[in-house]
């Protein structure tokens, strides 16, 4: 059997997480504190955002819902 040791993955697992978390941080700050988007509403850029937290829901809510400033 292969035997597969995590501390080897860790250099790139571990900066892709923090890029995640702040995304959804940055990406949540900015539906909260906002009242108008391009498209939809904030309770549906919510539930995109985390159900789609593997970088997709917030990605999506910024290319799609951000109103440009």
């Amino acid at each position: 059997m292969n035997n597969i040791n995590i501390m080897e993955f860790l250099p790139i697992i571990v900066p892709l997480i923090i890029a995640q978390m702040a995304l959804l941080g940055y990406a949540l700050y900015h539906i909260l504190s906002h009242s108008r988007y391009k498209r939809g509403t904030r309770a549906l850029w919510l539930i995109v955002t985390l159900v789609g937290m593997q970088f997709i829901g917030p990605i999506l809510y910024f290319l799609l819902g951000k109103e440009d400033a």
